[in-house]
């Protein structure tokens, strides 16, 4: 169940009583929406072996039955970013913005997967959608995660982010 969208930066997405997540191609009678979002999960673009390796190591599963909180976070950065080499989006990422750093600092308490929405062949209105899950207890700490991030360089390329909180609901 939506809980409520709060948009952070751009336009945001109207207001829907619920989100169902489909895994694969969506069916050919789909049922009426608000909005769709597609991604695909891809390899680590911005990430060390060792971020990586760390990552693998402390990351918890999605689908725990205490994470009953989550926030879908869809991101669309400017063309200004899109320009930059990769070396140089890296270098913002890892060495300025620090994110996977500040990442695992809230780890294992928060759980998160990233889609990618630049790969598709069909244009979408986000590059990345990210989704998060974690217990009602961890609420703050979620927060504060994004409160960090946001506040660093790279989110200056942001040009449209929403903030999608969720509960999971018990039927």
């Amino acid at each position: 169940m939506i809980e409520k969208i709060l948009p952070i930066s751009g336009e945001s997405l109207p207001m829907s009583p619920r989100l169902q997540i489909m895994e694969g191609s969506p069916p050919e009678n789909s049922v009426p929406c608000q909005w769709k979002l597609e991604g695909v999960t891809s390899h680590e673009r911005y990430t060390s072996r060792q971020e990586k390796d760390q990552l693998a190591a402390i990351q918890p599963p999605l689908g725990r039955p205490e994470a009953t909180c989550a926030a879908l976070i869809p991101i669309r950065k400017n063309a200004q970013w899109w320009t930059m080499t990769q070396d140089e989006r890296q270098a913002i990422f890892t060495t300025q913005s620090k994110h996977t750093s500040i990442g695992l600092k809230y780890l294992p308490a928060v759980a998160r997967r990233l889609y990618h929405c630049r790969d598709l062949a069909e244009p979408q209105p986000f590059d990345f959608l990210t989704w998060f899950e974690f217990a009602p207890s961890e609420r703050d700490s979620f927060d504060r995660l994004l409160s960090e991030l946001r506040s660093r360089p790279e989110w200056s390329f942001v040009e449209r982010e929403t903030d999608i909180r969720l509960v999971r609901s018990s039927a």
